[in-house]
């Protein structure tokens, strides 16, 4: 039987756990697949991890495929739906940039293990999971596409999209990068520096 399924003959219930104890066991998911790789995590590590059993588990996931797809499609719903909330509260596209990079910032410092398991366990989702991670991140990306078209008007959406996938990059790396830095000074130093790279104009042609 592969580690990630249920037991033959589990009966399933498909109830999925909702509110703090929801966030309990996506967070416990998310630092054990961050620290040993979902490879080597078993459901019964999972489980205890949240102060119950792997078989127990099986009430909620069918596994720990189905964990780590919740754990991926989780997140990438909670960026797209900030993202939407913080452009159409913002007052300014400058405003709207601004409350993104926060945003994301906060998100990339609070919650490094998240972005790890991002970068190393895509390739262990479902295809319906990876599908629906995408298309996440797609509409993510367009919300940052459309406030640089505001205030980048020359440039080409490729440019722009771009630009924004090499300034999560940028944030991203704060899981290796921190350093001696403090929470708010990284903080700082990361708005300076996305702000920077988004707001960079096309290169100047080159004259004859």
């Amino acid at each position: 039987m592969d580690a990630g399924q249920g037991p033959a003959g589990h009966r399933q219930t498909g109830q999925r756990p909702t509110g703090e104890r929801r966030t309990a066991i996506l967070g416990a998911a998310a630092r054990l697949f961050a620290a040993r790789g979902y490879r080597g995590v078993t459901i019964d590590d999972l489980g205890r991890a949240v102060g119950t059993t792997g078989p127990a588990l099986y009430r909620h996931f069918p596994g720990k495929e189905a964990l780590l797809g919740e754990v991926l499609v989780d997140i990438s719903d909670r960026l797209s739906r900030r993202g939407r909330e913080l452009v159409a509260g913002a007052g300014s596209p400058r405003d709207a940039l601004e409350a993104l990079l926060r945003g994301h910032i906060e998100f990339s410092l609070d919650e490094p293990d998240l972005i790890t398991v991002h970068d190393r366990e895509l390739g262990n989702l479902t295809e319906e999971d990876r599908s629906r991670v995408r298309r996440l991140q797609r509409g993510y990306v367009e919300e940052w596409v459309g406030v640089l078209t505001e205030l980048r008007p020359a440039s080409r959406p490729a440019t722009l999209r771009a630009s924004v996938h090499a300034a999560f990059g940028l944030l991203n790396s704060t899981p290796h990068s921190r350093g001696a830095l403090s929470r708010d000074e990284m903080a700082a130093l990361l708005l300076r520096m996305g702000s920077a790279a988004l707001l960079a104009g096309e290169p100047a042609p080159r004259s004859g």
